[in-house]
């Protein structure tokens, strides 16, 4: 692999594997009943597939023999980020006025 491409895919691994552990620490900082009140699977259901999913980006690389369960780890996390999060930022500040 060229030097330049190994510095794109090592960003790339590295910044994944970031935003799964941010999506498992915010996981692990939200009430147990948010989740139930936001219409989302329990906390710990969201800890263990956070959780396994910045496992998955660390064990495995982007370009790699185990690129499929990195994906399957990114999709998680974003899934988490993009989803789950804003539902249980607005339920626990209260729903919105629309």
């Amino acid at each position: 692999m060229p030097y330049l491409a190994y510095w794109i895919v090592f960003v790339i691994d590295w910044a994944g594997t970031l935003a799964g552990l941010v999506a498992f620490v915010h996981a692990l900082m939200q009430r147990s009943d948010a989740y139930t009140a936001a219409d989302r699977h329990t906390k710990p259901m969201w800890l263990g597939i956070t959780g396994g999913a910045t496992l998955a980006m660390l064990l495995f690389s982007f370009y790699g023999p185990g690129m499929i369960f990195w994906l399957a780890g990114i999709v998680a996390a974003l899934v988490y980020i993009v989803d789950v999060r804003p539902k249980l930022i607005e339920v626990q500040r209260g729903g919105s006025a629309w």
